[in-house]
């Protein structure tokens, strides 16, 4: 990993004097933010207000909706390794888009993926029935289509997810940044990266104005806690981000910062063992031959793009069998796989996104964008690989997915 440009964080100037993976621990003390004892550990400031010195002098924070001194370390800090010039913590993944979305006005338009999240595709939908803002979503990983939707004043935001959820497409980030900001001045590109954390990819170094995260994944690594984080790279926009925040009052609680800071710490070697099964895995199943998505093979279909982009392929792959019903005796038939939505905890997870995570989107609209019913989605823990291996193999087996007697006559 280089250590990457020069940062602002959300209270003062700071750089990455270290490699990421050591700057993901290290949380220095030139952040601005007083600690008169010296703790070793970022403490909880679990107040809800903080007394003036006066009725005219207002301290340097007041109420915690608008402020506080543990959310601001967690703020400097993701600031930090996401080179961002300002960041925020709110309280879901949800709520971050949310808070993005609302510098979209009435008869504004939103360009975004035909293959995203179910939640977002939930909340864009809501953004086109009630606040007359218009959505188009399209396939990102082609440029010249994205190019036919641009309008030159009414184009906003233009929503991005690479690798995206559930199909692993692949997006030219610096590309796209560089059309939409030639051609629509006012357009604002925001990637959702938390398939990626910003251990392996930052987005705002490839030309995102804003980068969001469901903090409740890999930088949370446990699953213990809900938290959206949003890194922004131009600091008018930071500050309409922080209205927002602070008028609605989404700020995450202290102590939920203190676990993310918590959690962030472990980013790196979490990561580079979840990644390290996820390849393994990833193997098995395409030697096994199933059709694999998942950025780290060669036979990803933009495996070189997202090594431009990425110093890794992260640590979720989806596979189908060719039947729905055998997926659900799969899905069913696992035991260290655990059956859940959701992703970058610690233990392993399986799902079927059609049935879970995106079953929001309607099945003739998931036909449309090309969702694979039979889609099994693998969330890939820090266990050891070969037991999930074998475990994943035997639910192969009693789902008929696998042939063993042809396999043997093979052998």
């Amino acid at each position: 990993m280089n250590s990457g440009p020069l940062t602002k964080t959300s209270q003062t100037s700071n750089r990455l004097r270290y490699k990421l993976a050591t700057e993901l621990v290290f949380i220095g003390n030139s952040d601005g933010i007083k600690d008169p004892y010296a703790s070793a550990s970022v403490p909880i400031y679990q107040s809800a207000t903080f007394k003036q010195s006066s009725a005219t002098q207002m301290g340097e924070y007041d109420y915690s909706r608008s402020g506080n001194p543990t959310r601001s370390h967690l703020e400097n800090h993701i600031a930090k390794i996401m080179s961002a010039n300002r960041a925020f913590v709110v309280t879901s993944g949800m709520s971050a888009l949310d808070v993005v979305a609302r510098l979209v006005k009435s008869g504004e338009e939103i360009i975004a993926g035909n293959d995203l999240y179910g939640g977002t595709n939930r909340l864009l939908a809501f953004l086109n029935k009630s606040c007359d803002i218009k959505i188009h979503h399209i396939d990102t990983t082609s440029v010249d289509t994205l190019m036919q939707y641009l309008h030159p004043t009414k184009t906003r935001l233009i929503l991005l997810e690479s690798p995206t959820n559930p199909l692993f497409k692949i997006s030219d980030i610096p590309t796209i940044a560089a059309v939409v900001h030639e051609r629509c001045p006012n357009a604002l590109v925001v990637v959702d990266n938390t398939m990626m954390s910003p251990y392996l990819q930052r987005t705002l170094e490839f030309g995102a104005d804003i980068e969001i995260h469901s903090g409740t994944k890999y930088l949370s690594g446990h699953h213990d806690l809900m938290a959206g984080v949003i890194g922004v790279k131009d600091e008018v926009v930071a500050e309409k981000i922080y209205f927002t925040i602070n008028a609605t009052g989404s700020g995450l609680p202290p102590f939920d910062s203190w676990l993310l800071l918590r959690g962030i710490k472990t980013l790196g070697v979490r990561m580079e063992k979840q990644q390290a099964n996820a390849m393994q895995i990833a193997e098995f199943l395409e030697y096994h031959g199933f059709k694999v998505m998942y950025p780290g093979l060669k036979s990803h279909p933009q495996y070189e793009l997202h090594f431009t982009m990425s110093c890794g392929p992260g640590a979720v792959l989806s596979f189908v069998t060719g039947d729905v019903e055998i997926s659900e005796r799969v899905v069913e038939s696992t035991k260290i796989w655990a059956i859940s939505v959701s992703f970058g905890c610690v233990n392993s997870l399986i799902s079927m996104p059609c049935r879970m995570s995106h079953a929001s989107i309607p099945a003739a609209i998931r036909q449309e964008r090309g969702f694979p019913e039979d889609l099994i989605r693998l969330c890939v823990g820090i266990e050891d690989a070969n037991d999930l291996i074998e475990d994943l193999y035997s639910a192969l087996v009693l789902a008929n997915a696998i042939d063993v007697d042809q396999q043997n006559e093979n052998a």
